[in-house]
């Protein structure tokens, strides 16, 4: 039997190709996006990412071996203090504060997707919640490096530049590859119901990625 992650990255092409090919994503990669697009995308990237960072906490917790707890200890940081900062520089260049990127109310989609993943957080193991947590983290290491080899040379004059190269970063790709490893690990010698479960999580999870980007997109939010 191959590794555990295999199975879930051949089984979750369908999903991830739409993400790929999803409009945003393309014009984000070519620089087209609209201004007001990607503010709209910044802000509730900004929330979801609030309580994205909470399950390496609830990770922590739930985690015996001390290496382990350390790496997530430093996932959690980066998150805060990389991928956020990446917000509110982008932010600041698009004359939004960071009262108003804190001050953001996550959308429909954005407080479903971040909901979804807490209750399991919550009431779930270890491996659950790193079933959760692992769509986001992989496929935007994929898109980063889709964009890059999409786009090549073009990215210099794109003002998302700066998104593509956090994505694309080692830094990024660093936590990513952690994370399906320990996927791996804590998925070896688990019953097939057990899998299955992890799957589950993985797919919903997946489609909250694909049903984020056409939330920003489409620019939505609560309809009253």
């Amino acid at each position: 039997m191959g590794k555990f992650t295999e199975r879930l990255l051949e089984n979750v092409q369908p999903i991830w190709e739409k993400n790929h090919n999803h409009p945003f994503v393309q014009e984000l990669g070519n620089g087209s996006l609209t201004r007001e697009k990607f503010i709209h995308y910044m802000k509730q990237d900004y929330v979801y990412l609030i309580d994205y960072a909470k399950l390496f906490a609830a990770a922590v917790t739930k985690t015996r071996d001390l290496e382990t707890m350390e790496k997530f200890a430093q996932i959690l940081h980066e998150t805060l203090h990389f991928e956020m900062e990446l917000h509110r520089q982008y932010a600041a260049e698009f004359g939004i504060t960071r009262e108003e990127l804190e001050a953001t109310k996550p959308t429909p989609v954005n407080l479903a997707y971040t909901r979804y993943m807490l209750n399991v957080a919550q009431n779930g193991n270890l491996v659950e919640i790193v079933s959760c947590l692992l769509p986001c983290a992989w496929d935007y290491w994929e898109i980063g490096k889709l964009l890059r080899k999409q786009y090549g040379d073009k990215i210099e004059d794109n003002p998302y530049k700066k998104w593509i190269e956090t994505y694309d970063s080692e830094t990024f790709g660093e936590g990513a590859k952690w994370l399906i490893d320990l996927m791996d690990k804590l998925a070896e010698g688990l019953p097939e119901r057990e899998l299955a479960t992890l799957e589950e999580h993985f797919q919903i999870t997946s489609k909250y990625e694909y049903l984020f980007w056409e939330m920003n997109y489409l620019e939505q939010d609560w309809p009253i």
